[in-house]
């Protein structure tokens, strides 16, 4: 197995604390969880709808990571795009960082694409998109928890 050396982690742009989630986006949310379900005995979540992004979402806790699960609210979504473009499947994967903002801004400075300049609030805390161009196309969010930012 390969070993990292310190000195990588402390020249990265963008250093990430953990893998906070895999997403993947569906058409029947409460289907597709209780699939998941059946399959690998992971619990039943709360689904909440996130209006501003017209989506149904549900976080499901795996060990020391979680699954997110997004169904479209809305056939312009672009989560219902995606969906009509490439099926169900993985949407996205999201790494969890100490300071969202600062982790934005030393990405900019190093000229990566972004989807989004500013952090934003997502189900479980604030977050951000790095453009698929930049990540090899795979979507990829930061999110800064309540836990991950000392407060929490």
């Amino acid at each position: 197995m390969l070993q990292q050396k310190d000195d990588v982690f402390d020249n990265s742009i963008c250093k990430a604390k953990s893998i906070n989630h895999v997403c993947l986006a569906v058409k029947d949310i409460e289907e597709s969880i209780s699939l998941y379900s059946k399959i690998f005995g992971l619990p039943m979540p709360n689904i909440e709808t996130i209006s501003e992004q017209k989506v149904r979402a549900a976080m499901v806790n795996v060990g020391n990571t979680n699954l997110e699960f997004i169904e479209p609210i809305d056939s312009d979504s672009g989560i219902a795009k995606f969906i009509k473009n490439r099926g169900e499947g993985i949407h996205h994967i999201c790494f969890e960082v100490d300071n969202i903002e600062n982790s934005i801004e030393q990405l900019k400075k190093a000229g990566v694409k972004l989807i989004d300049s500013q952090p934003r609030q997502g189900l479980e805390g604030m977050i951000a998109f790095i453009h698929p161009k930049a990540t090899g196309n795979v979507l990829v969010e930061l999110i800064e928890t309540l836990s991950s930012d000392g407060k929490g």
